[in-house]
């Protein structure tokens, strides 16, 4: 069974964050929300304040399958600062172990060098500090071990995504139709 461990730093974007972690306990996924900002409460980028799961420092990242990574502004800024965190997150990533992130967060995938010769997307205007990607303008875009996605509107996208990478396509659209997912509507 899968495992994985979703960041919130203050500032994070609701929706981002927790379409994934609403999505993937669905699927029975194990997921964790972490705090990295030494308490277990964390205020997004609105003013929503969600009670984290557990603190950095309690997450085994040994029996961690995927590291999530949302966006916001203040919230991407928030885990590129945490250097505990970055040094997983380039563990992660020299291993080949899975590692997503969205909106603005996969920026700092670009500034860690992980998207080099990868397909990528994020929020449009963090597009150039996709490094070394071929930039993409899809909702969300898998590519080896790496998933992006692009912003609030595609959180959904996303969370199949992640979905997918962990249980297959399948799994992701039968997903997609429990939860009313219609990618031509709103």
């Amino acid at each position: 069974m899968s495992k994985v461990a979703v960041f919130f730093g203050t500032g994070y974007e609701e929706i981002e964050a927790l379409a994934v972690v609403d999505i993937l306990r669905r699927a029975e996924i194990e997921t964790d929300m972490v705090s990295i900002m030494g308490e277990r409460s964390v205020t997004g980028s609105h003013k929503i304040v969600v009670e984290m799961d557990k603190l950095l420092e309690e997450v085994d990242f040994n029996s961690v399958d995927m590291i999530v990574l949302p966006g916001g502004l203040a919230g991407t800024h928030n885990l590129e600062a945490c250097e505990p965190l970055m040094e997983q997150v380039d563990r992660f990533a020299a291993d080949g172990k899975l590692v997503a992130a969205i909106c603005a967060a996969p920026s700092i995938l670009g500034h860690r060098g992980h998207l080099q010769g990868k397909k990528a997307c994020s929020y449009p205007s963090f597009e150039s500090h996709l490094e070394g990607a071929e930039v993409q303008h899809q909702p969300a875009v898998i590519d080896g071990n790496i998933i992006t996605g692009r912003g609030m509107g595609a959180a959904v996208p996303f969370g199949l995504a992640i979905l997918e990478k962990l249980q297959g396509k399948g799994a992701a659209d039968r997903m997609a139709e429990k939860i009313v997912y219609l990618q031509e509507s709103y």
